[in-house]
């Protein structure tokens, strides 16, 4: 039996693995999600086949749990809109890294409740002796001074340093990823609960590394609370300040710390499956952080550390010129005569449900000869790969989509660049302003483009706080209105050609 678990678990990682490398391209993702499905499917139905194998006896409430947290999933995913998906992967992710913690807990605990070796026997003939229960022999014997190794002494060295370890990565991932989700939804705009936070955060992160230390030979249940809360107050420390700007990979950070934790997790209860989704979602997400990083152009330390935000945008001087707008029936025909368009969405796109009559436009453009892609940032939305989700949903085919590598010289040979709700992604302050908050970030060279046209719902700046000068330049016009409404009044005029 334990080797049909064993394979079971080989293939599930299998499946992980497998499903995780569909996921890498838009064409075969909803495979590669079917796939990890299935193997997540077959690692938890696996549990149930023998209870020597993991000494699992409490099926019923196993059961409960698949039933409740299975509904609450299928509801909540059939009624999410995609403008919430980034919260969502936040909410989603941050449950991971807390159920890593709750394994390490629950494995320290059951360290500090057992004695080790031949002590677990004298705890028998105590309590057969006496005519106790083994659980008060126990608290005899430690009372004692008999096994104060601490939590070393009965998971073992190595079990016990990645089960603490797994535990700090655990809660400062659901902790820190609640704070994104909290922050992503509008419901905390705070960027720092404390004054200096970072000071703050680097005491609170030292304690927490000489608690965990502490906990590794302790006998101590308020030592072992103490570590956990403050794994769980660093990560929301941590997160406060981040700007919204940052969040892309912020996200992808705390998706790979989860499945960092996972792994050492997977490694404390001998759970080959974990040790291998845990790892390969950790190498994933750490190689996605510094993607994001990079094409950010800042170092994760930035991130984290520098306080990046409105506040730095707020203080800058704006770009010379003003702002001259365009009504959506002349922005239609502008693009309707065109030979090449490229348009460049961001979140503001997804804020309006505008991808579907962005699609129905684009359509009416191919019928009438114009050559028409989609442009996309690293960072554009609020979480890697949002505006690709966005543009799936709405039918766009995938090879008519461009990451902004492949497609940025593109800009200077273009009739129409078409800008519906992104921002900081487009501003050349980036590229030309060295005193710019932003300067040195990749952007997409709308700029170069013969005609820009900007859908916009009003003149406020992006995430960054920083002033765009691309919408102050002479070859940009605005368009203001919602972005579904000033779609729908260019899908008119095309049509009324």
């Amino acid at each position: 039996m334990n080797f049909i678990v064993q394979l079971s678990y080989l293939l599930a990682a299998i499946l992980f693995i497998v499903g995780l490398k569909a996921m890498s391209s838009p064409k075969t993702a909803r495979k590669g999600i079917i796939w990890a499905g299935v193997g997540m499917v077959l690692a938890t139905l696996v549990t149930f086949l023998h209870p020597a194998v993991h000494g699992v006896t409490n099926y019923v409430l196993i059961v409960i749990g698949i039933a409740v947290a299975g509904v609450l999933a299928w509801w909540s995913g059939r009624r999410v809109a995609m403008t919430e998906m980034p919260q969502m992967v936040a909410l989603y992710n941050g449950m991971g890294g807390g159920a890593a913690a709750a394994i390490a807990g629950v494995e320290m605990l059951r360290a500090l409740r057992t004695l080790p070796g031949d002590l677990q026997n004298q705890a028998q003939a105590l309590a057969a002796d006496a005519g106790i229960s083994v659980n008060a022999a126990t608290a005899a014997l430690r009372a004692d001074g008999a096994g104060s190794a601490g939590v070393a002494g009965a998971l073992g060295t190595d079990v016990a340093i990645l089960a603490i370890l797994g535990a700090l990565i655990g809660t400062v991932a659901f902790s820190g990823s609640l704070v994104a989700w909290a922050k992503l939804d509008g419901r905390m705009k705070r960027n720092r609960l404390v004054p200096a936070q970072q000071l703050v955060n680097i005491v609170v992160f030292a304690l927490a590394i000489i608690f965990g230390i502490m906990t590794f030979f302790t006998d101590s249940l308020a030592v072992v609370a103490i570590f956990f809360a403050l794994g769980l107050l660093f990560g929301v420390f941590v997160a406060v300040p981040i700007g919204g700007a940052d969040m892309p990979v912020i996200i992808s950070l705390f998706n790979a710390l989860t499945g960092l934790a996972v792994a050492f997790e997977g490694y404390a209860i001998g759970n080959p499956a974990m040790i291998i989704a845990g790892t390969v979602v950790g190498a994933a997400g750490t190689l996605l952080t510094q993607l994001m990083a990079k094409a950010m152009n800042r170092p994760i330390t930035n991130v984290l550390f520098a306080g990046w935000g409105a506040e730095e945008g707020a203080t800058s001087e704006g770009p010379e010129g003003e702002m001259k707008d365009v009504s959506a029936e002349d922005a239609g025909i502008m693009m309707a005569y065109a030979e090449r368009v490229i348009i460049v969405p961001g979140y503001g796109m997804a804020v309006a449900q505008a991808q579907h009559k962005i699609w129905e436009l684009v359509e009416l453009l191919q019928d009438r000869g114009v050559e028409v892609k989609f442009a996309i940032h690293p960072v554009a939305g609020r979480m890697p790969g949002h505006m690709n989700v966005l543009l799936a949903e709405a039918g766009v085919p995938y090879d008519m989509i461009f990451d902004m590598e492949d497609i940025n010289e593109e800009f200077a040979t273009t009739d129409v660049a078409v800008v519906i709700g992104a921002n900081d992604v487009v501003n050349p302050a980036a590229r030309d302003d060295p005193s710019s908050p932003i300067y040195g970030m990749p952007i997409l060279n709308v700029d170069e483009a013969e005609n820009v046209l900007v859908i916009k719902r009003g003149r406020g700046t992006g995430f960054s706080g920083v002033e765009n000068a691309l919408f102050f330049g002479e070859n940009t016009r605005m368009v203001f209105g919602d972005g579904q409404k000033v779609a729908g009044g260019m899908v008119q005029a095309v049509k009324g050609l």
